[in-house]
């Protein structure tokens, strides 16, 4: 029995996230915040959690953004994708450290951070989302964008 289209999306989503994030944020945890890598481990299998629980939410949020913006070249398409998720994790992201008991200029600074990272890997991520979908036989930015249906 195939897929739905539906399912395919998630899994493809969630796997480009998990895979990206996972190194990005592994990388960053490790080299830039001097963490050992037992601590790595486990910030990562937690981030994997939340990973598979927001994927496919900015999947359908960065689709609806380039739906709307329709960006037409490099720059545009670069600009797009940085301002994707942007919005869509920075927001995630202050909340996670407002949970984790962080206040006032903590949260200013590492949400600072964090956006300064979101604007780097913004195009790499949204390439890397393209790649994984067209090998799960999904093609182009924006398919049925913020459409729950398959």
């Amino acid at each position: 029995m195939a897929l739905s289209t539906r399912l395919l999306n998630f899994i493809a989503d969630t796997l480009a996230l998990v895979i990206f994030f996972t190194i990005v944020s592994g990388l960053n945890e490790r080299f830039v915040a001097g963490m050992a890598w037992s601590e790595v481990l486990v910030s990562r299998s937690i981030g994997a959690v939340l990973m598979v629980l927001t994927a496919r939410p900015y999947g359908l949020w960065r689709d609806w953004v380039f739906a709307r913006l329709t960006p037409r070249g490099r720059a545009p398409e670069l600009l797009t994708d940085c301002a994707a998720l942007l919005s869509f994790q920075v927001p995630i992201y202050v909340a996670i450290l407002a949970m984790g008991g962080a206040e006032g200029l903590a949260i200013a600074k590492g949400a600072l951070g964090f956006a300064v990272l979101m604007l780097v890997v913004g195009r790499p991520y949204g390439m890397f989302l393209d790649f994984v979908r067209r090998q799960f036989g999904l093609t182009g930015s924006g398919q049925k964008p913020m459409s729950l249906g398959g």
